[in-house]
């Protein structure tokens, strides 16, 4: 079932969304060559303390899930496209990185994430990052009443197939609310006019995963959570939440 928000429950969304956007700041700003990979969870746990915070991540289990995700946020390296774990891992000189963070304060949630470099950066991987990002915005453009789901789809989808990249299977966003995931799935590919329409009052997550060889297909590595592209090219992730208001998305996560 979808849930409209009103103007009220978005600012206290919002006050979630900037303890989510601290933690990812704060991350990145850490995050260089032979920095453990559980540092950074380490920094993302004292931003959300410091906020009076709780990561919606940590312990979350649904039902796919053969255990508990075990920390409070995710971080994916090269081909790890989504929900990598954040463990004895080592960040090394070249890693494209994506770290994606959540927060609930007030029983209200925000979801976002970024993509970037670590150390030296090459032209391939900026390139897929900044289309990734590129594809985030127009497909937040597309969130607007009057539109569909589909619009927004086909905007991220269009965004990745002009610049020769792929669409990890599956992947795409979903509402947020006083839970993390809520109705309706907006997912990364799709045909513009299609889909729920979009209303004012709708909050969803809109989040690209974006493949760098132009395929699509992904499989889950063996801890169940992380999913990595099949043929082990590299992969970006943006995401932002937004509310649907009368003059257009407000994103929620912006610092």
């Amino acid at each position: 079932m979808v849930t409209y928000r009103s103007p009220r429950e978005w600012e206290r969304m919002r006050d979630a969304g900037r303890v989510v956007a601290r933690i990812l700041a704060s991350v990145r700003d850490v995050a260089e060559p032979g920095v453990p990979l559980a540092e950074l969870d380490a920094v993302a746990e004292r931003v959300l303390k410091e906020h009076g915070a709780t990561s919606p991540f940590l312990h979350y289990k649904p039902q796919w899930a053969p255990m508990p995700y075990p920390a409070n946020i995710c971080v994916s390296v090269n081909d790890v496209v989504v929900h990598g774990i954040p463990d004895g891992g080592v960040l090394k000189d070249g890693d494209l990185v994506t770290v994606d963070g959540g927060a609930k304060v007030g029983g209200y949630c925000g979801d976002a994430a970024i993509s970037f470099m670590v150390g030296t950066a090459d032209e391939g991987g900026l390139r897929l990052i900044e289309t990734t990002r590129a594809a985030l915005e127009r497909g937040i453009a597309a969130a607007v009443p009057g539109n569909r789901i589909g619009d927004v789809a086909a905007a991220i989808e269009g965004t990745a197939r002009a610049a020769g990249y792929g669409i990890a299977d599956g992947s795409g966003g979903h509402g947020i609310g006083t839970e993390m995931h809520e109705d309706p799935s907006v997912p990364n590919k799709g045909r513009p006019g299609r889909g729920m329409k979009i209303r004012e009052g709708l909050t969803i997550a809109i989040e690209p995963l974006v493949t760098e060889s132009g395929r699509d297909a992904t499989w889950v590595l063996e801890d169940g959570w992380a999913v990595a592209t099949a043929d082990g090219s590299r992969a970006a992730h943006f995401e932002h939440s937004v509310a649907i208001t009368g003059d257009g998305p407000l994103i929620l996560t912006a610092p």
